[in-house]
């Protein structure tokens, strides 16, 4: 008996050096920290191989129990030394394979970078305010948020027109109002600017509109406003025609039409002829395209802004920028320019 129990003892010392051997080496042949654990919980798992041979204990002697345990610890000490020394490896390896999979290069070719543009509204506005400005205009900016006074009674919109009512203004407050249109821009250049003046006022404005695709509460305009002695309807038209030329092409014509707006007499409807054949849908046949209104600045609206109109005359027009824009571009639903469509975005390059 005592034969047997001393040579299960060797036996056990031996399983157990085999077994320490033998995980360490696979230890360090373990390619993932995944696998790694894997082989610990094979090794030291309540079901492990450790485990298992340890399962022999109940046949040793009391002295031998001493012996196997002390070293069974110090081979367990060590295993669990060596499983943690190789799961910092493998974890700083898997941390760097990640970090270099996911790494962003700088140096990146500029072909494969998405580059920003103009959105479509700022190309035609920048192409039309460069132009003006090429002959003289100064740009003039105005605030959104004005008064009823800027907005309509100096430009001789009497308080019973209906461009007063709260469906066609948006109001905030008693007598402040989002602006309707950038004329505003006007009446405040002709006060702090003493004639001969040229100013070009581009700018965002609100109307309380239904959304269709046609019609925006928010839209843009840009207008101009010239003031000197002996201007007459010629120098409008002339300006106008040259615009018309730039803008839709050098074959372009124009033509006046009778209109009313309060702030210039006599007003006038503009129209640019269309360049299509035998007509089209934007011409809707006609062979002429609306663009803008225009017309002689009111004596009124002068004497408004502290300009003697016995000596100085004036004329002033005023268009949609989303208007000129959709022409020239064959857009036929104005919603399109505010969608945040990059398909449709990106088919506008400067």
């Amino acid at each position: 008996m005592l034969q047997l129990c001393y040579n299960k003892d060797i036996i056990m010392q031996q399983d157990i050096q085999q077994l320490l051997n033998k995980v360490l080496t696979s230890i360090q042949e373990v390619g993932s920290t995944d696998k790694l654990y894997d082989l610990k919980v094979q090794v030291l798992g309540k079901s492990g191989e450790l485990t298992s041979i340890l399962k022999g204990l109940r046949e040793l002697t009391p002295a031998q129990k001493s012996e196997i345990g002390k070293i069974v610890n110090d081979a367990k000490a060590k295993l669990e030394q060596a499983f943690d020394a190789r799961q910092i490896e493998l974890k700083h390896q898997e941390t760097t394979a990640l970090l270099k999979s996911q790494a962003v290069d700088i140096s990146i070719d500029k072909h494969l970078r998405q580059i920003g543009n103009f959105h479509p509204l700022s190309i035609t506005r920048n192409r039309i305010v460069n132009w003006f400005v090429g002959l003289g205009f100064v740009v003039h900016e105005s605030p959104e948020i004005d008064t009823e006074y800027y907005n309509f009674q100096a430009l001789n919109v009497l308080d019973d027109h209906p461009a007063r009512d709260m469906q066609d203004t948006f109001f905030v407050g008693d007598g402040v109002l989002l602006r309707s249109h950038t004329s505003n821009g006007q009446i405040r250049a002709m006060e702090s600017i003493k004639p001969p003046l040229k100013i070009l006022s581009p700018g965002t404005v609100y109307r309380a509109d239904n959304i269709d695709a046609t019609h925006s509460p928010m839209f843009h305009q840009i207008e101009g406003l010239v003031v000197d002695k002996g201007l007459t309807m010629g120098d409008l038209k002339g300006i106008l025609s040259l615009f018309a030329k730039f803008v839709f092409g050098e074959k372009t014509e124009i033509r006046l039409r009778p209109s009313y707006f309060p702030f210039t007499e006599p007003s006038v409807e503009v129209d640019a002829s269309c360049n299509c054949k035998s007509g089209c849908k934007i011409c809707r046949g006609t062979g002429w395209i609306e663009i803008l209104g225009a017309g002689m600045v009111n004596q009124k609206v002068l004497s408004n802004c502290g300009i003697n109109p016995s000596r100085f005359s004036g004329f002033a027009f005023g268009m949609g920028l989303e208007r000129i824009n959709n022409i020239v571009y064959g857009i036929t639903d104005i919603r399109h320019l505010y969608e945040n469509d990059l398909r449709f975005l990106r088919q506008f390059v400067v």
